[in-house]
């Protein structure tokens, strides 16, 4: 079966789980606040594929953690990955004007807004998870608050859109080029994937192998996605493409090329799979994922 659709129904199932979550965390008051909630609520209930919180379920199934828990830490997930959405979307970023197959947020809203929702659905992130129904241990709390900080900030992806913009300048080669996408794309798919270990109490050598399948699973997802700009078809992937290339900017793809890039995305996935040797079934979902990685279209 084509992985895409052997991973569609949980995916199906993850986003409309998050999406009954994030409407309950965001009522839209009756005050002159009700523009910043919608837009967050435009921004974030928006679709996309949701794989950052199927991740931290899947990886929470390991541990059998209790799914309405896992659940909480897949939407702060989602929170963070879509302020970095909104974000990068911006005039001064990106200046992108479509997203997920409708206009971004600044051009739905304006900018003030977009920053503030963007800033809002950080904030939100970072309040579900130190909530006492996210786990009974605050040392857990804190650990998953610390970790998702790390995965956001100069160490992730704050630092890895700061190369991104720098990498406009051109002279980028493959390792700052890895690099690069290792904080910008990586470092919350391996929060996600590691969430579910900091929840379920995991032993050291159990996050290691998270780790590495993240890693390699965060990389390949990268290059699937430098693929599709190059070859992929705008109305499926509900963006503008190829900006990277208009831009000079250095990618897999460009430093590599198309064969050899498809080939190292594989590979990595096939290492991927490989680090969760020492689990059994209850890894089925993760390995669905890593295998949708690369064959999506979207």
């Amino acid at each position: 079966m084509n992985p895409s659709a052997q991973l569609r129904p949980a995916l199906d199932a993850i986003a409309q789980a998050v999406d009954t979550r994030l409407d309950r965390l965001l009522p839209v008051p009756d005050d002159p606040r009700a523009r910043l909630v919608e837009a967050m609520r435009y921004a974030s209930m928006a679709g996309g594929k949701r794989m950052r919180p199927l991740l931290c379920v899947a990886a929470g199934d390991l541990f059998e953690v209790d799914k309405e828990r896992s659940l909480r830490v897949a939407v702060a997930a989602e929170c963070v990955h879509v302020y970095s959405l909104v974000h990068d979307d911006l005039p001064c970023m990106d200046d992108d004007d479509q997203r997920r197959g409708k206009p971004t947020t600044h051009i739905e809203f304006d900018e003030a807004t977009a920053v503030l929702a963007g800033d809002a659905l950080q904030a939100l992130a970072y309040e579900v998870l130190a909530h006492p129904a996210t786990h009974d241990l605050a040392e857990v709390r804190a650990e998953l608050c610390l970790q998702l900080a790390k995965a956001s900030g100069t160490d992730g992806m704050a630092g890895g859109q700061m190369m991104d913009l720098a990498a406009e300048d051109g002279g980028f080669d493959l390792p700052m080029t890895t690099r690069l996408q290792q904080l910008k794309t990586g470092a919350l798919i391996g929060f996600s994937v590691e969430a579910g270990a900091i929840m379920g109490s995991a032993g050291a050598s159990e996050r290691t192998q998270l780790r590495g399948y993240a890693h390699d699973l965060g990389l390949a997802f990268q290059i699937a996605d430098d693929l599709l700009d190059i070859e992929g078809d705008e109305d499926k992937a509900g963006k503008a493409l190829g900006k990277d290339e208009a831009a000079g900017k250095a990618t897999f793809v460009s430093l590599m090329g198309v064969e050899r890039a498809r080939s190292q995305a594989q590979m990595l996935i096939d290492q991927a799979i490989d680090h969760l040797h020492g689990f059994g079934s209850e890894a089925d979902l993760l390995r669905a994922v890593a295998r949708f990685a690369i064959s999506r279209d979207r």
